[in-house]
């Protein structure tokens, strides 16, 4: 799989955005079933994914063989997006935008931020809008027609049927559609024929092996080649106009020096990153050293910070808690000075242990004065914006982060109150009035909920690399 971003320019680059009616319509198969076709046939396939979803890019990964970048317009904004987009696909020869939600839904309903629309009219990317046509006819028309007109000047380019009957069926509705003078259907995809992608609790489970399967991958790509206009796909996506030129200056990938390591826990338990987050660490001089809370027994001395993600510590939490050699080097990390920053699983980690939905309890790191415990409810899915209560490892007091919560577990006790511990952010959250304390903040230790995205603070890891040279000087 490639391993780094392109750094060439490319305004041109063929490019479609796979969008959806509504959620469940099949955006995630289709897309990927689209991808391996595109892949099998020889093209160089860049995929991205709107919005703050973790999953999803594991599996576009793997069926393009590239890595996948998400594209979030309320936490990175216009230009920060755009220039992502251009300075990752300048060596593809076509990209796919996988959306989120419905075609129009994002932060709120009174405009498109945070939304696919929102994105493929800033990226001028046609989109490709899958319906879901199980037991419709002419309304299926309806639903396009309003699709289409509801944001004049967004760009359409055609239709996917998913969930359709007979092959009768199909004809009424493409029929339907040139009648109603409407985008062509470009697939027709029956029901029962996209195989079964396993999940939990969060979405889909983390792409691998065990649970992606390369028959499967194999079966979309088949099916793809089967039911959908591939060739007809390629010249939509190839009909898109120049990539908007960014207002800001191009900041990203310039070569730099790698003169601090950063010990980012990825394994079975802890893999939600956003990708250019860890490539804005490396712009700043950071050299990535991925290591296992699970399995491995290494010496952390040689690592500037820690980088605690989020995932499922929850699933691993026995595995976590026997590996007693690795939470006894964190604690004595965190005693040294040296910056560790949690988010979400990574909160749960330092925390005192997790309680499991059976009433398991296994103890963990214990820095953080409080245990979680899982709910089988969800407890947060949100945007929010924070503001920093005093100086952090990325900001000033006063300065404003964006970020996404999504948790199905809570704190029991309150470490503020305990330990010398203070609230390290302000937080708003989408829906909710009243600001909020959140995060917890001790030392050079930063712990929440909040996956922070950060591009939406100039600077900020910037920040975050001087105060790491500094205490490790």
């Amino acid at each position: 799989m490639e391993q780094a971003p392109s750094q060439s320019f490319s305004p041109n680059v063929p490019r479609i955005l796979i969008a959806g009616s509504s959620s469940g319509v099949g955006k995630t198969s289709i897309t990927l079933a689209l991808v391996v076709a595109l892949a099998k046939r020889g093209m160089r396939v860049k995929t991205f994914k709107v919005g703050p979803d973790y999953l999803d890019p594991t599996y576009l990964a793997l069926a393009s063989g590239r890595l996948c970048h998400n594209l979030d317009g309320w936490m990175m904004g216009k230009d920060y997006l755009i220039d992502l987009f251009s300075y990752t696909s300048g060596d593809a020869d076509i990209c796919i935008i996988e959306g989120v939600m419905g075609l129009f839904d994002g932060v709120n309903i009174s405009n498109l931020e945070g939304s696919s629309a929102q994105v493929s009219m800033w990226l001028n990317a046609p989109s490709l809008i899958i319906v879901n046509a199980h037991g419709v006819g002419r309304t299926l028309a309806a639903v396009v027609k309003g699709l289409v007109e509801f944001e004049p000047g967004l760009p359409i380019g055609g239709i996917v049927a998913n969930f359709c009957g007979s092959d009768r069926h199909v004809k009424s509705i493409a029929e339907v559609l040139i009648q109603s003078n409407l985008p062509r259907l470009t697939g027709a995809i029956p029901r029962d024929v996209i195989p079964h992608i396993p999940r939990r609790h969060l979405g889909l489970v983390t792409a691998d092996p065990e649970f992606m399967k390369r028959e499967i991958l194999d079966e979309l790509g088949r099916i793809a080649e089967s039911y959908l206009d591939v060739d007809n796909i390629i010249g939509i996506a190839k009909s898109a106009g120049p990539v908007p030129v960014s207002h800001t200056p191009a900041r990203r990938y310039t070569n730099t020096g790698k003169s601090l390591k950063i010990g980012v826990a990825f394994d079975e338990a802890f893999h939600f990153y956003y990708q250019d987050n860890l490539e804005t660490l490396e712009q700043c001089g950071f050299e990535i050293v991925r290591f296992s809370p699970i399995h491995d027994k290494i010496a952390l001395g040689s690592f500037h910070a820690i980088y605690l993600g989020g995932g499922y510590p929850e699933e691993h939490a026995a595995a976590l808690s026997e590996n007693r050699d690795m939470l006894a080097r964190i604690r004595s990390f965190a005693e040294s000075g040296k910056p560790i920053y949690a988010e979400c699983g990574g909160l749960m980690f330092l925390s005192q242990g997790i309680e499991t939905l059976d009433g398991d309890r296994f103890g963990l790191v214990g820095l953080l004065p409080a245990w979680t415990r899982m709910k089988s409810r969800l407890r947060a899915l949100r945007y929010v914006e924070v503001t920093l209560n005093q100086d952090s490892l990325f900001g000033r007091k006063g300065a404003v982060l964006r970020g996404h919560e999504f948790h199905y577990s809570e704190l029991l006790g309150d470490p503020w109150t305990n330990g010398g511990w203070a609230p390290a952010y302000t937080a708003r959250r989408r829906g909710k009035e009243e600001p909020m304390l959140e995060g917890f903040q001790k030392g050079n230790l930063l712990i929440s909920y909040v996956h922070a995205h950060f591009a939406s603070q100039p600077g900020s890891v910037k920040r975050f690399a001087e105060i790491c040279g500094s205490v490790n000087a």
